[in-house]
């Protein structure tokens, strides 16, 4: 039985004949379906079902909020408007257009993945499930997105956003973030999902979870299209459910990170091509908290060659398992140190206005980018 309350399509659960877990899922189909089709946000990544549009957007919202996605996906796809010109780009151009979006190996694993849809599949996405998984940088949730999106194949689309709204609405305590019990809700929502329109299911899930049923803060079960059948809902356990493990602790690391100009130009490096930030550019920088009679010694130059030193403010960078606790110094040099002597091997002098243009710097030298001027 349907009726409209709050808006939206709810199904009212007899007390003395409470549905079983599966029969709970399939009666959210018709509410959620009928909730997207009105609340929907209008996304740029929304406007048609190009599979690589699909694709490009996926990746980028992986970690990063919408709004911050929103221009970098425009212009992504300005400069790289299909899977041929992204396969062909110039790795420290495409590095360059995804400065600020962090964990760069999403990138990196963008063009690979082009590069084999170029080789191997004639420069498009294959409509099927099983060959998507096969492909770079594309996991189940990826590979889910883009086959019900753009392919309708009815296959889920499991993110964090999804584990949330079907633990609560299902009242599940196991630990979402272990990958066998991410297996067994893909399983569920495989049997139960809407067959006909698999890609607005998916993305109906995903909404909720990013706009109702909030990952931060008490969720808005009076707008929610599965309010009726919500059984985290019913018991008020939002607080509990879903179980959280207790956080890892991150490593603390302390670096000291130098603005070194000479002749107006500023020195940079790129860091080795394996590890954290790979092959990314970077301010000149060292492990450990280095003292202001130090700075000469450790850039190995004479104390008369430097022409002007200043104390930054300290500043921090979290990553996911490391955090950086910096302290920083503007050191101006005087042009006799030759740029090709051991000391500068790994050096590059630039101009600061390639550094918006050609060379990616991290998020994690943000602090310091300011003192360039």
């Amino acid at each position: 039985m349907y009726e409209n309350l709050y808006g939206q399509l709810q199904v009212l659960e007899r007390k003395d004949a409470p549905l079983s877990q599966e029969e709970r899922l399939r009666a959210a189909n018709r509410p959620l379906l009928y909730w997207y089709g009105k609340y929907a946000r209008k996304l740029p990544w929304r406007e048609n079902k190009d599979p690589y549009r699909i694709w490009i957007s996926e990746i980028m919202l992986q970690q990063t909020r919408v709004e911050a996605v929103k221009p970098y996906f425009q212009r992504f796809l300005k400069e790289f408007p299909d899977i041929p010109s992204l396969a062909a780009a110039e790795e420290d151009r495409l590095l360059k257009l995804w400065e600020g979006l962090g964990y760069y190996s999403r990138a990196r694993n963008l063009q690979k993945c082009a590069k084999v849809l170029t080789e191997d599949y004639g420069g498009r996405m294959p409509a099927d499930y099983k060959e998507l998984l096969k492909l770079p940088g594309i996991g189940s949730y990826t590979a889910g997105a883009i086959a019900s999106i753009a392919f309708s194949i009815p296959v889920p689309a499991v993110d964090g956003n999804v584990l949330r709204v079907v633990s609560r609405f299902t009242e599940n305590r196991e630990d979402m973030t272990k990958p066998a019990e991410k297996k067994k809700i893909e399983v569920l929502l495989t049997e139960t999902m809407d067959r006909e329109s698999p890609g607005d299911f998916n993305q109906a899930l995903i909404e909720v979870g990013a706009i109702v049923c909030v990952p931060n803060g008490e969720p808005k079960c009076m707008v929610c299209p599965l309010a009726s059948l919500c059984l985290v809902r019913r018991d008020n356990l939002w607080q509990e459910i879903p179980f959280k493990p207790p956080k890892r602790k991150r490593r603390m690391e302390q670096r000291t990170v130098f603005v070194v100009e000479r002749k107006g130009k500023i020195a940079v490096r790129k860091r080795p091509p394996k590890g954290l930030l790979a092959s990314l550019y970077e301010l000149p920088n060292v492990e450990g908290k280095i003292s202001e009679d130090r700075v000469s010694q450790v850039l190995e130059v004479q104390n008369d060659e430097i022409l002007h030193m200043e104390v930054l403010p300290e500043a921090k960078h979290i990553f996911s398992h490391v955090e950086w606790d910096m302290t920083g110094y503007l050191v101006r040099l005087s042009e006799t140190k030759k740029e090709d002597e051991k000391a500068w091997k790994d050096w590059i002098f630039v101009e600061k206005d390639e550094l918006k243009g050609q060379y990616p710097l991290p998020n994690a030298f943000q602090a310091y980018r300011k003192f360039i001027k």
